[in-house]
């Protein structure tokens, strides 16, 4: 198999690249230079929101014309800014590539999804392939427009995922929690300890993803581990045995996180209240399509050591990307609801 990952050197295209060079499919990436692509990989340099940034892909699909042997079979794109730089690499490409993924989000669908709702869920509204950058959910789902019109409905795979962990992250969720819970000391641990909680390591998205393609899968899937897939409690346990750090973890009811003005998710990264429509939105979503259809989820353990073994490697500072926001909880405001000193 031939791909052609857009992007490919941070996260999610980092883990489809070295998921797919494993499996031995020959990979080009066509990325920023921001950041150094997987060995073994073709790179090609270019900007998609530059005058002239498809430069390269141009070229290249026009070499790939010309040989006569067939372009690539899938193109792989995690674009989540303006839609329309989507549908511009799509529509050069659709002639050169089997199939177009377009990894998207569950943040597609209209607010507020009903919890336990699927992919026959409503989305939002005023979206557009050809638009410019408006808000998240939106942007999302005009790039799932642009690839459909481009590639067309057989040929196009729409990949809706949730809240994704794993080594590489460069929002910074799970790496927070594990720089808090190993500098030590009193933890606020937002309740309860057995909150469900839905998510995916990014590998095992990767490896759906590929064997999604290598099927011939088409449609729109949303792709996050079951509900319940792991708790509150067990990921911060998680955290607290694979740093080895003297953390103490406080457990707190979520009215109290609440009346203290902590922001759920970004604060305090992953938590949610349990029966908000945050919490229904993000840890609540059926995906018995995509477990039908092959997907299965390492456990919790193995996400976070695998991430401390990243994040050590790194010294300890994960990326983080400057389009998010920072996230994690101010220590003196923690040290507050505790009721500690020097947390």
């Amino acid at each position: 198999m031939r791909l052609l990952m857009l992007g490919g050197t941070e996260f999610v295209g980092r883990a489809v690249v070295e998921s797919a060079l494993a499996r031995g499919w020959e990979v080009t990436v066509f990325h920023r230079g921001r950041h150094e692509p997987p060995a073994g990989v073709r790179s090609l340099l270019g900007d998609r929101t530059a005058p002239d940034g498809l430069a390269a892909l141009v070229d290249a699909s026009a070499a790939v014309a010309a040989s006569g042997e067939g372009g690539w079979d899938v193109v792989v794109d995690t674009w989540s800014a303006a839609p329309r730089a989507v549908r511009d690499t799509a529509r050069l490409l659709a002639g050169t590539a089997g199939r177009y993924v377009y990894v998207s989000s569950c943040s597609v669908y209209a607010w507020p999804p009903a919890a336990g709702s699927d992919e026959s869920a409503p989305v939002v509204r005023g979206a557009a392939a050809d638009a410019g950058q408006t808000d998240y959910a939106r942007d999302k789902r005009g790039g799932e427009l642009a690839a459909v019109e481009a590639f067309g409905v057989d040929r196009s795979l729409l990949v809706r995922a949730g809240l994704i962990l794993g080594p590489y992250e460069n929002i910074g969720r799970l790496p927070w929690w594990l720089g808090r819970v190993a500098r030590g000391g009193p933890v606020l641990a937002p309740g309860p300890r057995d909150l469900p909680l839905q998510y995916i390591d990014v590998r095992d998205l990767a490896g759906w993803v590929l064997d999604a393609v290598e099927r011939g899968a088409s449609g729109a899937y949303d792709v996050v581990g079951p509900p319940g897939t792991t708790t509150m409690g067990e990921l911060l346990d998680a955290c607290v045995r694979v740093t080895g750090g003297p953390a103490d973890l406080r457990w707190t009811p979520a009215e109290t996180v609440l009346g203290a003005g902590i922001e759920p998710w970004t604060q305090l990264p992953v938590w949610v209240p349990e029966g908000s429509d945050l919490h229904g939105a993000l840890h609540q979503r059926d995906v018995s399509r995509a477990v039908r259809e092959g997907l299965r989820c390492r456990g919790v353990e193995e996400t976070v050591r695998d991430t401390w073994e990243w994040l050590l490697s790194l010294g300890g500072v994960a990326p983080q990307r400057p389009d998010r926001p920072v996230v994690g909880l101010d220590p003196a405001v923690e040290a507050k609801v505790l009721g500690v000193q020097g947390v």
